[in-house]
């Protein structure tokens, strides 16, 4: 895996949904600004955790889809269903 690599393109799908920025957030007396919930991804010499997950072994087929879906440039495939605008 490489590294630099990959966290570059987290840098850049990280751009593309606007890290940093805030979104209006309409309320019952309003609207007010609010940011994202990031969603953290760590990386260990023997896996990755994503979010508040358990350790997903580099050898995991679900744990390789991930980081390929990073290094080609997506948001992983399995984080769709819960965050269709990009995490």
């Amino acid at each position: 895996i490489d590294f630099d690599l990959l966290l570059e393109n987290v840098k850049d799908l990280n751009s593309l949904v606007g890290e940093g920025m805030s979104e209006i957030e309409h309320t019952a007396r309003g609207a007010r600004l609010r940011r994202p919930e990031p969603l953290p991804l760590t990386l260990y010499r023997n896996g990755i955790v994503v979010g508040h997950g358990a350790l997903r072994p580099y050898q995991h087929p679900a744990t390789q889809q991930c980081l390929q879906d990073i290094m080609d440039g997506f948001f992983p495939s399995e984080l769709q269903p819960r965050f269709p605008d990009g995490v």
